[in-house]
């Protein structure tokens, strides 16, 4: 998700968006603390480019937000390789 809006290329988070029949869920992971102007601008933009757009009744925007960091994007293709180098994590354990 890029702030368009609030900042020029910067990657501000991530957002996941799930439709109900009468409402929808965002959460809202920021990559950084946002001011209270800031957050609320930011989710507003939300609301119009993607919930809005969708083109779905609802009745309410919930969101929650969470300020947190990236530590890593993992895929079937990871697991794969992982299990094929054999990553056994009892046989690290101090005994």
């Amino acid at each position: 998700m890029q702030g368009s809006g609030l900042q020029s290329s910067n990657r501000i988070g991530t957002v996941d968006i799930h439709f109900t029949t009468t409402s929808v869920h965002g959460t809202l992971i920021l990559e950084r603390e946002l001011e209270e102007a800031e957050l609320t601008k930011l989710i507003e933009q939300i609301d119009e480019d993607l919930v809005l757009s969708a083109d779905m009744p609802r009745e309410d925007f919930l969101v929650s937000v969470y300020v947190g960091k990236d530590v890593g994007f993992y895929s079937d293709d990871y697991f794969t390789e992982e299990s094929n180098n054999n990553v056994d994590f009892e046989d690290d354990e101090e005994h």
